[in-house]
């Protein structure tokens, strides 16, 4: 046997759970269907035409039966942790779409990139018009030097900021906000809250 071959008996967890397959015989074939080359299944031919070399074939098998098996348990591993990783998203979208705090993600100019529904209901704008606006075009112009200091703190900073502006609250007087602010893990945009200051 090669050194290739001592390589393939190297003792994992992922190996023990495939030969104990084996032994139970279950292992059915995946949806997948990994195949064995023509040029191995022609080398175990010759191998156990052999007397001498029967014996290497026997062993060859098993370890091809053994690799399919770790191929197999592998792909099932990759579809289970796809499907957790699926369910984890639409919760943390979830999570953000319903969140009961007006939430905003924005590029490092101010422009909205994403808006929660609460965002669209205190503005009293639909979701998707948010979507490629600037902060400022939503609040009254006085507030524009207060968001432009907080724009430029996080820039240089990359910290927590807030900011007190107000937006006009359709023909029943100016409604105070907070602003909380904190730059993305990425580092390429903004997190931004606005809390509504006449209902906290």
């Amino acid at each position: 046997m090669s050194k290739n071959s001592g390589k393939l008996k190297h003792s994992t967890p992922l190996r023990h759970q495939a030969e104990e397959r084996i032994r139970e015989g279950d292992h059915p074939q995946a949806p997948h269907s990994w195949s064995t080359g023509v040029e191995a299944l022609t080398l175990l031919h010759d191998l156990a035409s052999a007397p001498a070399s029967a014996g290497d074939a026997l062993k060859l098998l098993h370890e091809l039966q053994v690799y399919q098996v770790e191929l197999d348990l592998q792909y099932e591993q990759m579809e289970l942790s796809q499907r957790e990783l699926a369910k984890e998203l639409h919760r943390y979208t979830e999570l953000y779409k319903f969140a009961p705090v007006a939430y905003f993600i924005v590029d490092r100019e101010g422009k909205i990139i994403e808006a929660n529904l609460a965002a669209g209901q205190l503005l009293g704008v639909h979701r998707d018009d948010l979507i490629g606006k600037r902060v400022n075009s939503l609040l009254k112009p006085e507030s524009h030097p207060a968001l432009s200091g907080l724009w430029k703190r996080l820039r240089h900073d990359g910290f927590r900021e807030t900011c007190e502006v107000q937006a006009d609250s359709g023909g029943h007087g100016l409604r105070p906000l907070r602003v909380i602010a904190n730059v993305s893990p990425d580092g390429q945009s903004f997190l931004l809250a606005l809390i509504d200051q006449a209902q906290s």
